[in-house]
């Protein structure tokens, strides 16, 4: 699928690559790379000259390796915050966890949604933690007991409980592609032993320090994708990208938690089940993109995020 989302123009920076969600620019006075925005996107790199990244968050969605052509009102600035409130907590306490924020000072026409970040050399790998069984770990576990080649118990559920939490890596994909499972051996491959083993180490230590905070908040964080990437100057690994939204994770109710079935998440679950019900003529398995969402089903998918913003940090969103 063709994806072009509109750019905006914004003083003192310049565009260089949009994601599924996100946009980047650069400060307007950096220096041009000798690469494409395609390679930039693909290889991680900005201009070695310049050390910082303005990263938008957009209203756009995306469900089944699509950008809808219909955007949820305010998911940018929740998105951007909550990430925001994560790095905090994450950043605190006797293991703190480096992260890419810089500044929230940026132009007024994105205030709010937008973080003003380090340039960091991104690694070629998804990180995600599963503390439960369900989704794609869900669909290979039933057909050979294991996730990303890592054997399970028998009889397990949509939604059982995995203890301790897996690490189950994935490779990053292009806009409109599906990312892909991989093996901790081909992260080991890909980024070698030593580094393999911290970006697991930090995965899983994320995934359970944000598990508990979720928890004594009546939500259960049931999984998490991470990216982590080098930092230039220091040369440590440092979290990047948004953390623990719902765009990232998969959050539930922990009041109406019961294994062995779906879970209501606070994500795009009404975007998903809307798209994939007759109501909607969309056949998920053709090259038509889907549908224009109903002006019900976006304000129920902006509910859900605000729902979880404020339940997680205890803050009101205005």
């Amino acid at each position: 699928m063709a994806f072009a989302p509109d750019v905006l123009e914004l003083p003192g920076w310049k565009h260089v690559y949009s994601g599924k969600v996100r946009d980047l620019y650069v400060p307007a006075a950096a220096q041009p790379v000798e690469t494409s925005s395609e390679d930039i996107a693909a290889e991680g790199l900005l201009d070695q000259r310049n050390d910082t990244v303005l990263v938008v968050a957009s209203d756009r969605i995306s469900a089944f390796d699509h950008v809808l052509s219909s955007e949820i009102p305010d998911k940018g600035r929740i998105l951007t915050q909550l990430s925001l409130w994560w790095f905090e907590q994450l950043s605190a306490g006797d293991s703190p966890i480096a992260n890419h924020v810089v500044s929230t000072d940026v132009p007024e026409a994105v205030a709010g949604r937008a973080m003003v970040c380090k340039k960091l050399d991104m690694f070629p790998v998804e990180c995600i933690a599963r503390g439960y069984l369900t989704g794609s770990g869900l669909e290979e576990y039933r057909q050979s007991q294991t996730v990303c080649e890592l054997p399970l118990p028998a009889g397990l559920v949509d939604g059982s409980r995995l203890e301790p939490a897996i690490f189950t890596p994935s490779a990053k994909a292009e806009v409109g592609e599906h990312d892909e499972n991989i093996t901790y051996e081909a992260v080991v491959q890909t980024v070698g032993a030593e580094t393999a083993g911290r970006l697991r180490e930090l995965t899983l230590a994320i995934y359970t320090r944000a598990e508990e905070i979720a928890r004594g908040r009546g939500i259960i964080l049931a999984d998490t994708k991470v990216e982590f990437g080098i930092d230039p100057t220091t040369g440590d690994i440092t979290l990047g990208d948004e953390v623990l939204t719902p765009d990232s994770s998969r959050f539930w109710d922990a009041d109406t938690y019961e294994p062995g079935k779906a879970q209501p998440s606070f994500d795009k679950q009404f975007v998903r089940d809307w798209l994939t019900s007759p109501a909607s003529g969309w056949d998920r398995k053709s090259d038509t993109p889907p549908p224009a969402l109903p002006e019900e089903i976006v304000q129920k998918t902006r509910a859900r995020y605000v729902e979880a913003y404020e339940r997680l940090t205890g803050r009101t969103f205005a």
